[in-house]
């Protein structure tokens, strides 16, 4: 697939899946605007074709003002997110809402900017939300996570049925347990990792690039077809 004299944008650039799916857009030819909140997330060395655009997603201006200085762009990757644990008893409205904010309003937010831009330009486009095997799945801990990523599967579709008539494709990508750096460290355990491993066909967990992979499919014209999926990227960890 190449994405050669393509313009992308990808939110939670800076490291992890995101992070992935920006170098390997870049390595087919895209250029992509980076978004992320720390710039040193972004300390890499110096290439063209990779605009770091600091933004914090939670601030709601700083959002669509980093957004519009992206645009325009043939295609939207949301993949920011953030999660505190908590049991559901100890969920407290304060951090329910900072994982609200930045899973679900802020790809709200940025994919009207993008999808606004498209239609006016008369052109369609693609964009594909990370979402988690966690939108069909109660993980303990995770109330807040979970319900948003059930939130960003649900809003997909609608922005799937709005969107298509104006040749705006609009998919969800739902990896299982993906081992970035910091996801390596927390699964680390066997006594954690041995249950998740042990419901997965293929054995193993997911790395960034099976993610992108598939990112990068969704974004193409080899899926010209798809719109409105929620696709699980989990080794057949839902088929058990």
């Amino acid at each position: 697939m190449s994405f050669a004299g393509r313009t992308a944008i990808v939110t939670g650039a800076g490291k992890g899946i995101g992070r992935a799916i920006t170098e390997m857009l870049v390595a087919r030819g895209a250029r992509v605007y980076a978004l992320s909140r720390s710039p040193l997330e972004l300390d890499t060395p110096a290439n063209p074709a990779i605009i770091p655009v600091l933004v914090d997603l939670a601030d709601i201006e700083a959002t669509r003002t980093a957004t519009l200085a992206a645009l325009p762009a043939d295609f939207l990757v949301n993949c920011a997110g953030i999660n505190i644990l908590e049991s559901f008893l100890d969920t407290s409205p304060e951090s329910f809402d900072q994982v609200q904010a930045i899973n679900v309003r802020a790809p709200l937010i940025v994919s009207q900017l993008y999808a606004s831009s498209r239609i006016a330009a008369g052109l369609g486009g693609a964009i594909v939300n990370i979402s988690s095997i966690s939108a069909f799945n109660g993980f303990t801990d995770h109330a807040s996570y979970c319900a948003s990523k059930g939130a960003l599967d649900a809003l997909t579709r609608v922005m799937a049925n709005e969107l298509g008539p104006h040749g705006i494709r609009v998919n969800a990508i739902n990896p299982g347990v993906t081992l970035t750096a910091l996801a390596a460290e927390a699964w680390s355990d066997p006594q954690k990792s041995g249950p998740m491993l042990s419901r997965t066909p293929l054995g193993r967990f997911a790395v960034p690039d099976d993610v992108a992979e598939a990112v990068l499919f969704l974004l193409s014209d080899a899926a010209a077809m798809i719109n409105g999926i929620s696709l699980p990227v989990d080794g057949g960890f839902q088929a058990v």
